[in-house]
């Protein structure tokens, strides 16, 4: 009997992969992260049902594992970015010389 592939193996090693340069872009590496996982979850249920008929989980395994890296990523500049608001305040994030200011401020004392 011939393996099949896992139908979306290839689908999830690519938003996996999309997910961790798209942290860049205010949570849209959040969301393809999670994506990439809720469509490895239906592979991977298949995949432990029967383990002999399938092939590519390596691909499942590694996008899975990359949409990991993309969300905890993602989720960092979150809260980095919620931090840097706390801080500066958001209208020192629309103006630079408020914002350069502040820093004067915060490095004298």
């Amino acid at each position: 009997m011939e393996k099949q592939k896992l139908p979306n193996a290839t689908t999830v090693l690519i938003l996996g992969i999309l997910s961790i340069p798209a942290c860049c872009f205010y949570g849209i590496g959040l969301a393809l992260g999670i994506a990439a996982l809720l469509v490895a979850k239906q592979d991977l249920r298949s995949y432990r049902l029967d383990p002999d008929n399938y092939e590519g989980f390596g691909n499942l395994k590694t996008g899975r594992i990359l949409a990991i890296i993309g969300i905890v990523l993602n989720a960092l500049l979150i809260i980095f970015m919620i931090a840097i608001i706390m801080v500066f305040g958001m209208a020192a994030l629309e103006d630079p010389a408020l914002m350069q200011e502040k820093i004067r401020q915060m490095s004298e004392q």
